[in-house]
Parts: C-alpha cells; sequence; structure tokens
C-alpha cells in the first residue's frame, strides 16, 4: 500500500494528472468543433504540461531548481527534462501556423513564473492575476493551439468555447484559491483574501453559470452538449459548495483536476450513447 500511495504521490506531484486533465480538454475542444487534432499536437502539449508545470512549481528560483538535493525532487526534476525533450521532438511536425500562438504562451507562462520585474517579482504577484493568467494559458493550450491547427478561420463557436474554456478553469481554480489562504502572502491580495471564503464561492458561483449560460450561444447546439454541460455544471456547483481552507490531501490537486478527465468521459460516452440510438 506504502508503494501504490508513492507512486500516486509521485503521479500528482509530478504533474501527470494535470497534463492529463490538459490532454483530456484538447481532445473535449476536437470532439466539440469536429477537428482531427494532430497527434503530434496531443504529445506536445501532454508532455510539455507536465515540465512546464514541474518548472513552475518548483523553478521560480532557478538556481534551486538546477541544483536539487533533495531525491524526490530530483527524480521529477529528471522526469521533467525527459518530458521537456519529448515535447521539443514534436515541434519538428506541427505546422508552421502553430508556432506564434505557442510563443505567445510561453511568454506568458515565463512571464507568470520568472522574476523579470523589478524587485524580483513576477507577474504571479500582481494582485488578481494570477488566476487569469492561468485561465488564458489553459483557454489558449485547450481551445486555440488545437484550433489554429487545423481551422484558418475563428468562426463564432470557437470564440464560445474559448470563453467557455477560460470560465472553466476560473471557477476550478477557486478551491486552489481557498485552499491557499492560509500559505500565500498578503501581499498576494488573493481572491479570498479580499472577498472572503463566502465572496470567493459567490463569485465561483457566477462564473459557473456564465459558463453554462455560455453553452445555448453556439450555433451548432445538440442534446450532447446540453447533456454533458448540464451534468458538468452541477458537477462544478457541488466542487464549489464543498470546498473549504482545510480540505482533504487530495481533494484539489486530485478530484478538482479530474473534472476535465469527467468532461471528457461524459463528451465521449454521449456521444456513443445517442449516436447507438
Amino acid at each position: 500500500m506504502t508503494i501504490i500511495k508513492k507512486i500516486f504521490d509521485f503521479y500528482l506531484d509530478a504533474s501527470i494528472h494535470v497534463a492529463l486533465a490538459i490532454f483530456s480538454l484538447v481532445h473535449v475542444t476536437a470532439l466539440t468543433l469536429n477537428i482531427n487534432v494532430p497527434l503530434e499536437l496531443y504529445f506536445f502539449i501532454f508532455f510539455g504540461s507536465i515540465s512546464c508545470y514541474n518548472f513552475v512549481k518548483f523553478g521560480v528560483e532557478a538556481e534551486k531548481y538546477i541544483l536539487v538535493a533533495n531525491t524526490y525532487q530530483k527524480n521529477i526534476q529528471f522526469f521533467s527534462f525527459g518530458c521537456l525533450l519529448v515535447a521539443g521532438y514534436q515541434l519538428f511536425f506541427l505546422p508552421e501556423r502553430i508556432f506564434i500562438g505557442l510563443l505567445v504562451l510561453a511568454v506568458i507562462t515565463g512571464l507568470y513564473a520568472l522574476p523579470v520585474l523589478p524587485k524580483n517579482k513576477n507577474f504571479r504577484s500582481f494582485s488578481g492575476l494570477k488566476i487569469l493568467i492561468v485561465a488564458v494559458v489553459w483557454a489558449g493550450t485547450t481551445v486555440v493551439l488545437p484550433v489554429i491547427s487545423k481551422l484558418e478561420i475563428v468562426s463564432w463557436n470557437v470564440k464560445v468555447e474559448t470563453v467557455q474554456r477560460f470560465l472553466f478553469v476560473l471557477v476550478l481554480l477557486v478551491p486552489f484559491e481557498i485552499r491557499d489562504l492560509k500559505y500565500d502572502s498578503v501581499t498576494l491580495k488573493t481572491l479570498p483574501q479580499r472577498v472572503g471564503v463566502k465572496g470567493t464561492k459567490m463569485i465561483g458561483y457566477s462564473w459557473a453559470i456564465l459558463f453554462y449560460a455560455a453553452t445555448f450561444l453556439k450555433t451548432d447546439l445538440d442534446v450532447t452538449h446540453i447533456i454533458v454541460k448540464t451534468v458538468l455544471f452541477l458537477v462544478l456547483m457541488l466542487m464549489i459548495f464543498k470546498t473549504k481552507i482545510n480540505q482533504h490531501k487530495y481533494f484539489s490537486s486530485f478530484w478538482v483536476e479530474a473534472i476535465p478527465l469527467l468532461w471528457w468521459l461524459l463528451f465521449v460516452i454521449s456521444k456513443r450513447y445517442f449516436i447507438l440510438l
């Protein structure tokens, strides 16, 4: 049991779980917009997400990321470098027009993590910017990149999907913001620090409602989309309701980050079920 727990903790700590969540959202985009996303882009996003997330988590201070004394972190470091090599290899097979989008996302991620501003600050330290940047990067990675890899024109449905994905990620970040209230510096002025836990939950409910309402703005709406988004909306509302400061160890890091996987699973099952009918 101890070995299983160690493997599971490594799975979470090495950002494999969050990378699977991002991977699943890319496939949700492909299914929703009926596009064939290149396999190389799937691999690039999955392995790139692992290395990127681990750098953001452990490598904000570069010297501490390069000179790691802790064996556990060193294993994550080697794993991350290996994933980075795999992601880099996939770049050779991606269409050229996708590189501008990748460059923009890379710059945003760098500004978020690295101390490029005076007094060793990054954009993550700016009041209110943290969750917005994360939501923009997720929306760009899981919607914009797959779309520009295949489509010449950004349609209305693509715009709606991008906004929905942005709102979806904002909702997912609510439990993390509330959990980190005990640890975040007061200078960050995070959402819970500004409006309290109850206020943050109310804002989260509002984002979830907007996310669900945006579904009905699409021009290709069908019963599958409505059913999946309804179930997902209820899950998001329940998630916010259950969120508290003193969370179970795996509440946010596993269960909340598993919601994108649930979205993908619901979509696949619904599509298959209604096709059979």
